[in-house]
């Protein structure tokens, strides 16, 4: 039995998702004719009180076309450094806008509204890039799936007010956040400008993401999305996949953390690890005590017991429960922990 831990991104659709995609009434949504999309679309804007919302092929598309949209080449954007629009989307906030990042550090990958005012270029000093845009992610994911405080949003975005910038979240994980804080889509929609969020990893679905946002900014976002590819054609088949799961698979999302904590206080029991960083999702970061046993013999090992986990680099690995990890298979990775 092959137990995946790499990421939440390696399920596969269940037989009622599969079902749902098989029987999804679809067009070209290239000219925007397909029934299903528009359905999800519709959905997804509804969900979180904006106007409009756009359907993506991956969550790096949404968040390079939530940039674009906000900023123009030459200008600065605000972020943690532990970003994953800064650390893996492939450069494309450069590549794609031609803007910089300035970076700010801060526990598990948030940084606070203090912060990010001392960060804001002066803009009548032409010498620095203009600042035009604050980008956060929630949950952040190498700050170990944590999540944001929603009076801190709310401070960061007073400052982004007081100071004309833009607002955009990298929601790739925003589902598991709302589980665990108890905050409606609303509250988050009242804040951004533009959010996106992934259907394809805590909710199961095998491809997807969406943009939100006001009609003028998604408007935008469809000439964008088309200049970088991204336009689908009988679409709806994935669309509805995303239907079902945010019909059925969001509130599941807790058996996600609790497996993930209860993997947590194993290793945290464990003479061979140093460190586990603090749970509150279904992210997992850790490091081995090089002096009791090696990294790479502790994921060779593991990985002999067909269960694979991934690196983070600096010493760090990461494991990432989700929809396809079952309960026997959880009770084989604990056993397996217990005996190395």
């Amino acid at each position: 039995m092959k137990i995946n831990l790499i990421s939440d991104t390696v399920t596969k659709p269940s037989i009622d998702m599969l079902n749902a995609m098989m029987s999804a009434e679809v067009g070209d949504d290239v000219f925007k004719e397909d029934p299903t999309v528009n359905a999800l679309e519709e959905k997804v804007a509804k969900l979180f009180g904006m106007e409009a919302a756009l359907f993506f092929p991956s969550g790096t598309m949404a968040n390079q076309t939530g940039i674009k949209l906000h900023t123009q080449p030459g200008e600065q954007l605000i972020c943690h450094e532990y970003a994953h629009i800064f650390n893996y989307e492939g450069g494309g906030v450069s590549f794609n806008s031609g803007v910089s990042c300035k970076l700010l550090k801060g526990s598990r990958g948030m940084m606070t509204a203090e912060q990010v005012e001392q960060a804001i270029n002066p803009p009548d000093f032409y010498h620095s890039p203009l600042t035009s845009l604050v980008c956060v992610e929630n949950t952040t994911n190498k700050g170990g799936g944590a999540c944001w405080d929603m009076e801190e949003l709310k401070k960061i975005k007073k400052v982004c007010g007081d100071h004309n910038l833009s607002y955009h979240m990298d929601g790739a994980r925003l589902w598991n956040a709302m589980v665990v804080k108890k905050n409606l889509p609303k509250e988050y929609g009242e804040l951004f400008d533009t959010i996106s969020v992934c259907f394809s990893k805590g909710l199961g679905c095998p491809v997807g993401s969406a943009l939100v946002g006001s009609k003028d900014s998604i408007h935008k976002a469809l000439r964008i999305r088309k200049v970088f590819g991204g336009g689908m054609r009988q679409a709806g088949f994935l669309a509805a996949a995303a239907i079902y799961a945010l019909d059925n698979n969001v509130n599941r999302l807790q058996e996600d953390h609790i497996r993930a904590k209860e993997l947590g206080e194993c290793l945290d029991s464990l003479s061979y690890i140093q460190k586990v960083e603090p749970i509150e999702t279904n992210i997992l970061i850790f490091e081995i005590d090089e002096s009791k046993m090696t990294q790479s013999h502790f994921t060779q090992t593991l990985k002999e017991k067909d269960i694979h986990i991934i690196g983070m680099g600096q010493g760090k690995l990461r494991m990432v429960t989700h929809y396809d990890y079952t309960q026997e298979m959880h009770e084989i990775v604990l056993n397996t922990l217990k005996k190395l």
